[in-house]
Formats: C-alpha cells, structure tokens, sequence
C-alpha cells in the first residue's frame, strides 16, 4: 500500500481496500458546531465481504446467504419513501447501551496531526513497525483501509449488532445464547441483503444497530490520505467484524466543507465537491464502485436548516430548547462522493398559490416514451427502483423544495419557483423517469465553486492495484478545476450527435440509455458505444467510438465538426441581429466627441442574454472604445443587472480599455461572484497597470478568508 505518494504528482489517491471489502451503509450522528467550525460525532459503517462481490477478485470463499434473499431477482418497492417511523434523536455522546431508532452517516479521515493513533496506546505496538495485510489472503491481520483526510478520530470499536432486541428475526437461530464473531458478523450479512421491498424495515435495523453498545476497541492508524483499521486474530475479511463504530471531529481546514457566510452575511457551512470529495467530512471509501446507502442524524442550532442529498423532506425536531435534529436517508447506493450536506439560515421559498410543487403531476406517455415504462429486470444492485414504479414513470413534476438567503426571497419568488416546474417537466419529457423521488434546490453562496461538482470521479487511470487503491489524474492540482475546455467540449460534441442523428432519433436513445443505465456507474465509451448500435447505418456516417475520441477529447483545438457549425451559426437569425447591433456600437465609438450640429439618437435593438454574451465578445476584439461609449453600452442595456455571464463579458471589457469609472463594477464581480472571478483576477494582473493590480490585491484580502481554497491558492501564484 503505497502511503507516501508524491501530492506534487497532482494526482488524488484513492486508498480504500475496495477489492476486499465493502461498505454497504453509512449511519451518521453528528453535531454542527459554528463557533468552533467543527462537525463532530459518530459514524457506523457497514461492511460485505464474501463470495457475492468477492468474485471479482477472484476469491472462492462461500457466500453469506439470506434464505429470503435471492440475488439475481428484483422486487417491486412501494409506491413512495417516507421517513423511518418513530424516529428519535439523540446526543452523540448518549451512552452507547441506549437504543434508539435513528439516522447516522458517512465518511471519516484524518491528518497526521489530530488524536488519531490508538495502536501504541491500546496495545504498546509502534505502527512504524507493524506489517499487516491488506488483502484476504496472507498470514497476517487484515488490515482495513478507508479514505480519509483533516479529521481527527478519537475511538474505533466494534459494534455488538448481536445486544439489539429482535435482531434474531435476521438469523437462523430463534434464540441468541453463544453470541460470536461470526454470529456478528452473519446478523449484518443477512441486515445488508434484505430484500429492497423490506427497506423501512432494513434503515430501521441499521438505525437500532447503530446504537448497540461497542464490544471491543479496534486498532487504527493514519497517513495523510487513509484510516487504517485491524483487529488481532482477524486475518481476513471475512473474518473481520462487519459493523464499526467511528468516533471523530472535522477540521476548520478540512478540505470537504466550507465554513462562510451566506449573501445576508449570515453563517453557513456546506459541501463542495472539491477535489478530495468527502474524505475530509467523514471516513470512507472513494473509489465510486464502492456503491452505499446512508442514513444520518444532524444536529444544529434552532435557527438554522439543515439540507441533505436524502430522498425524504426532513422536517426539524426540537430536541431541547435552541437546538434541532435532522434526519435524511437514501435508499439508492451510490458513490460516497454524491453526499452533500449545508446548514444554513436558509428560507423556504413558497408559491404564494397552491401548484404542481405539492401535487405529483401526471400525464399519458407517448408511444416512444411508453416503450421504455417498463425494463424487466434492472440492471444495478437491487435497491426500491423507481424505474418499476408505474406511478412514479407517470410523475412529470416531482415535489420539490426551494432554499435561499433572506435576501434573496424577493428574487426567488418571482423567477425561480416558476421556472422550476416546467424544467422538471422538460427532464422528464426527454429522459423519462426521474430517478429521484424529491429535490432540494438551494441558492449557494458567492464562494461555491462553479466547477467543483463536476470534477470526475471515475475514469480509466492506468493503474488500480489488488487491493482497489488507485488515483484520480491530476485530481490534486487546483489549477484543473478552472480548466473548462474538456467540458465545452463535451457539451458541443452531444449538441453535434444530435444535429447528426435528429431531434427524434437522438431523445429516443437517450430515454434508453437512462433506462438501461440507471443506478450503474458508466464510462464515455458506454455511452457512445450503445448511440452507435441504436441509430440506422444511414445515419452513422462514419462516427465511430474511435473516431470521436479522436476528434472531440483526445485532440486540442477546436473539431472540425465545431468549426463547421460556428460558420453556419454566424448566418442564423439571432447572430446576424447582433452582428448589426456590433456596427452601430463600432460606428458610435468613432464619432468625434464634439459635434457641431445635433444627430439623430441611435437606436439600439434589445436582446436576449446569449446575444449580449455574444454582442460583448465581439466588442472585445475591437482596439480601443472610449469611456463615453462603454458609459453608453452600460445604460443601453443595463449591463451590471444582467446575469453573470454578461457580467463577466463586461468586466473584461473595464479591464481592457481601462474604464476607472466602473472599476466598482470589477470589485462587485470579484466579491459575489468568486468563482468565475478568478479569470479576471489573471487579466488584472496581466494588464500590468498599477491601479488594476491594486483593485486586484484589495479584493483578494477582503475575500480569501472565505474563497475556495483552490481558487485562492490559484488567485494568490497571480498576484504575488
């Protein structure tokens, strides 16, 4: 296990021993501290291991069985999720022997500087001189490796799932007298392969057992990047217990979460997707085959909302006075990295008129939609599918919630809540079944990186290891979150597919891809592999896989394909219109500043935000425009209420043609829209003019306390 990997590689590792072992559940129990900008509690893990996924790596060990668990067969779920019945919360410091039924989570890392080593305490062993295996096989202790980084664990133990009341109903045995490890480790076997109509009944039991006394402190270790986990006698996976206890607290530089403040300047904290993932808020396994559940109880103070990625709209419960618990659950597994969590001052935005928000909105499917109802047997691991629920392939608008700063209200009131519905109701005309039961939308903060959700996770990297350990390429390096050109691309190669194959052609296969696909993890080539096999001959022209990688990801510059239709698309209506509104604005920059008789006011045509977006970089090749005609520009269209993209545009152009009097215009950017910011930051600094680079240095130290640390580690090589 290669634990001194080289960070100037930029390359992200993966750690976890996924090969061996996997994590089918997380149950989180955590407490959300502001002051102290700590989340602090437990997280309860549970593992498989055996013959059901050990074939991959080649094991012949016997598989743990259920009697009522057939793996190959996939049940029908009940029409809708709601949350776990009798929930109660509970301090994370209740003592461990006090059952209760609720919801805990995810991941959990450490730095090397926390309380994190219990090795040399608990037994006198120095980790500098134990040798432990990694794998299933050796002679050695198994040694359990999960992902982690910037946290501080306290206690690991293992958890006596077998002292739960009721839990024989899982095993064989009517009766518990000889409780052992294998008898442990079979309970939590048979609890992660119930079948997916029994998933109330299944979060209840991971709820109750994650609050099961512990039965044995197990030895830990950190590196940078890894929690390294093993229990003397415990050779293998198999043999190692199923169900672990995690205690541990975040850090304020945990690299998972942001702490900061929302547009009202009230305080936040929230996931963003950076390039560790989630390693940094709880310990875990990365690599996205490792696919889980969870379930997680969040405490904060009453004035605050919590949001999670769950499928139920979890409602607050007072706990004691000034503080509220939250309870989420999902039922579909997927990579750890799609966890998200912010807690907030939020305000729910209501219509102020009963719509389809309450209401689950159903229409007839066309023939082309009604060919993809219904899929048989699916495809992914079993888990309650919404894709073999008929009322819920008829659901077009799916209940949804929408959060935002006080501030903000006004603003969301009148565009955003209206125009919810009817995307929902376009996603589901397009691509069919919404996978997802509900949704939560919330209004991020300035600081959110933009890009950050979209780092990918999953790509061929050249080397995975016997343990399941590998690297993300260059997932280390800030400078790759800013590097939009794989994504453009991407996005003009499916708008080149569709143009290629028709509007009809190429909808229908997409209804057919998500239905096939969905619920599994897929690489590009799956993608455009099975487009191929589903379109006619006539219209492939010779598109292959081999060919598109070749033109559209492997290659620089910009396609044929793209360049072709850049031409094409200069001669379309909307573009001719501006290319007009760019000679009147070019004419008027040549008029002289005094004239001697009155002209006529020159009329400009009003336009859509993509045409300003356009009508701006056309205006940026032009040398020179004096200040009377960029002060003219502003008015004309009211350039500094128009959204960000058209707000960048016209920053570039202050900055170019150094417009002092809209400087303020640069700092405003700068400061609330901190992501895409950092382009302008570059052009500051590069313009090598004194004033600039001060606007520059002036608003980097008003916001770098609360800016994502990779574009501030970006902001701060420009300017210093």
């Amino acid at each position: 296990m290669d634990t001194k990997l080289d960070p100037s590689r930029d390359d992200l590792p993966l750690m976890a021993n996924t090969s061996h072992i996997l994590v089918k559940h997380y149950v989180l129990d955590l407490d959300v501290d502001f002051e102290s900008q700590i989340i602090e509690g437990t997280i309860v893990l549970f593992f498989e291991s055996g013959n059901r996924f050990q074939k991959q790596s080649g094991s012949t060990k016997e598989p743990c069985r259920s009697e009522s668990n057939e793996a190959c067969r996939f049940r029908m779920p009940e029409p809708c999720h709601s949350p776990v019945t009798d929930t109660r919360t509970f301090s994370s410091k209740t003592r461990s022997n006090d059952f209760t039924i609720c919801g805990k989570g995810e991941k959990d890392t450490s730095g090397k500087d926390g309380n994190h080593d219990n090795w040399e305490q608990a037994s006198g062993i120095s980790s500098s001189k134990y040798c432990c295996d990694t794998g299933n096989h050796g002679s050695e202790d198994f040694l359990l490796v999960l992902d982690c980084c910037d946290l501080s664990v306290l206690k690991v133990e293992e958890v006596d799932v077998a002292a739960v009341p009721g839990i024989e109903k899982l095993t064989r045995s009517p009766k518990l007298t000889v409780v052992s490890e294998e008898l442990r480790n079979q309970i939590v076997c048979e609890l992660v392969t119930l079948p997916a109509d029994r998933w109330r009944e299944q979060l209840d039991y991971y709820a109750r057992c994650s609050q099961a006394p512990g039965c044995g402190e197990l030895l830990f270790d950190t590196d940078t990047w890894s929690l390294q986990i093993r229990k003397t006698g415990a050779q293998t996976a198999t043999d190692f217990p199923h169900a672990i206890r995690i205690r541990y607290s975040t850090k304020p530089q945990g690299r998972s979460v942001t702490w900061t403040s929302d547009q009202s300047g009230r305080p936040c904290v929230y996931t963003m997707g950076s390039p560790i993932n989630n390693r940094a808020l709880f310990p875990c396994q990365e690599p996205p085959v490792a696919m889980s559940t969870w379930q997680a109880t969040v405490r904060a103070a009453a004035s605050f909302v919590v949001l999670m990625s769950g499928e139920n709209s979890a409602k607050p419960t007072q706990l004691r006075e000034g503080c509220s618990s939250w309870h989420y659950y999902v039922t579909m597994p997927m990579p750890a990295s799609t966890f998200t969590i912010a807690v907030g001052s939020w305000t729910e935005m209501k219509p102020e008129t009963c719509s389809s928000n309450d209401l689950a909105a159903e229409r007839s499917l066309s023939p082309s939609e009604a060919d993809f109802r219904y899929v048989g047997i699916c495809g992914h691991m079993e888990y309650p599918c919404r894709f073999q629920n008929p009322s819920a392939t008829t659901q077009e608008i799916i209940p949804h919630r929408v959060f935002a700063p006080v501030c903000l209200k006004g603003a969301c009131q009148e565009t955003l809540l209206q125009l919810v519905p009817p995307c929902l109701s376009a996603a589901h005309r397009v691509l069919g079944t919404h996978p997802f039961s509900r949704l939560d939308i919330l209004i991020v903060p300035g600081n959110f990186p933009s890009l950050g959700m979209a780092r990918p996770n999953k790509e061929k990297t050249g080397h995975v290891s016997d343990s399941g350990s590998s690297v993300v390429k260059h997932g280390l390096n800030p400078e790759k979150v800013f590097m939009q050109v794989h994504y453009l691309k991407g996005y003009f190669l499916l708008r080149f597919l569709a143009q290629r194959l028709g509007d009809d052609t190429y909808f229908a296969f997409l209804r057919k891809f998500v239905h096939t696909f969905h619920g599994q993890l897929i690489l590009s080539q799956d993608f455009l592999q099975m487009l191929l096999e589903n379109i006619p001959e006539e219209k492939r022209l010779e598109l292959s896989v081999e060919n598109i990688f070749r033109d559209w990801l492997e290659s620089s510059g910009i396609p044929q394909p793209l360049q072709r239709e850049r031409q094409a698309g200069a001669e379309c209506g909307l573009a001719r219109q501006v290319s007009v509104e760019v000679e009147k604005w070019i004419r008027m920059n040549r008029r002289p500043r005094k004239r001697k008789r009155r002209e006529t006011e020159q009329v400009f045509e009003k336009l859509l935000p993509d045409q300003l977006v356009l009508l701006l970089e056309h205006l940026l090749e032009q040398k020179t425009l004096n200040p009377r005609t960029l002060q003219s520009l502003e008015r004309a269209y009211r350039l500094t209420q128009q959204d960000a993209e058209v707000r960048h545009r016209w920053c570039e152009l202050i900055i170019k043609h150094k417009y002092t009097k809209a400087y303020k215009d640069v700092e405003r950017f700068l400061q609330e829209d901190q992501a895409m910011g950092i382009y302008l930051y570059g052009e500051l600094m590069v313009s090598e003019d004194s004033r600039q680079q001060q606007v520059a240095r002036r608003c980097f130290e008003l916001t770098k306390e609360q800016m994502d640390r990779s574009s501030a580690q970006v902001v701060a090589e420009m300017l210093f």
